[in-house]
Formats: C-alpha cells, structure tokens, sequence
C-alpha cells in the first residue's frame, strides 16, 4: 500500500447521527480527533478544579481509543464545522437486567460553545447508541458542586442516584489489595 491514508471508517452503528440538532453534527471520533480530545479533556480537568489531574498522554488516548483492545469510544460535537465538544464513553454491565449498559465517563463542551446545544445532542446520540445496542441503561457521575450539569441532566430527565456513592481503589491502595 503507498503512503496514502485510507480514512477511517466508524464502529458499526457508531456513524453519525442525524445532523442539525440546533445546528450540531454529532460524529464517532477518528485518529485525527485525538489531539482536539486531549486539549478537551485538559479543559475539562481545568473546569472540574484538578488542573494538575490529567496524566494521560495522546498517545495513551489514542491506545485507548483506537489500539488493538480499544477500552474506550468517543464522540465529537461540531459546530460550524467546528470541534465543540466530545463524549468518553464504553461499556458496562446491568447484572439484575441481564443486560449491557453504557457508561459515560466524560462529557464536555468547550466554554466558547455552550448553550449551542452540543452537550444534548452528544447525549442524544449516546442514548440513540444504547437503543440501538440493546442497553438497559446509560449512566454517568456529575459533580455534586457542578450546578449548571446538574440542572442540565435533571431537565433531561436523568434520575439522580443520591443514595449511591463512588468507591475508587488506585495507587497504593489498588496495589494494596491486588497483592492481599
């Protein structure tokens, strides 16, 4: 094959979706988008008061994203033809329904394009992707602090899950009990 760079095709049922939701085309990420996810998740870190937090690299990302076992998928918002924002997403498991699920690790959108309707029509498609996936459920944390997502998922209609608290084990601790 010469040097030329077939593009590349998404994951079935990840193509895009309807465009023109207020003017929004929602698409599956491509190798190409790493760098503007990067600088998005950067932001994001920023906006969520962890400006030292992202510790990942592009060439992690793009692993993660793209690599033989992907781990992860992704999404982009554009506006005008112009990145807006992006969605993490990958697979989970409902044990009670006996069936997948997906969860949304990060969903953000550039300050410049806030209320253009890219954060809905990311989380539009995603539900479109559980549907067409057979999902149960689509689920995600927000910040308790974070007001402006709380209102925003709340007029979605998302149930809040007060009585549920996130449980992490990393560093020390994950090494810790891998070895007991």
């Amino acid at each position: 094959m010469s040097g030329e760079r077939v593009p590349e095709m998404p994951p079935p049922g990840m193509e895009a979706s309807a465009a023109g939701r207020r003017g929004v085309d929602v698409r599956a990420a491509t190798r190409a988008d790493v760098p503007v996810i990067h600088r998005f998740i950067v932001e994001l870190a920023i906006y969520e008061r962890e400006p030292n937090a992202v510790r990942g690299t592009e060439e992690m990302l793009e692993r993660a994203l793209f690599g033989p076992s992907p781990s992860a998928e992704a999404l982009i918002a554009e506006v005008g033809g112009e990145p807006a924002g992006f969605a993490i997403f990958c697979g989970s498991f409902s044990t009670w329904e006996a069936l997948p699920g997906i969860w949304l690790e990060d969903l953000y959108v550039s300050e410049r394009h806030r209320g253009a309707g890219a954060g809905r029509a990311l989380l539009a498609r995603l539900a479109e992707l559980a549907i067409e996936r057979g999902c149960a459920r689509l689920e995600w944390h927000a910040l308790d602090w974070n007001a402006p997502a709380l209102r925003f998922y709340e007029r979605l209609g998302a149930d809040r899950m007060p009585e549920w608290d996130l449980h992490r084990l990393s560093g020390d601790a994950l090494r810790r009990v891998a070895g007991s």
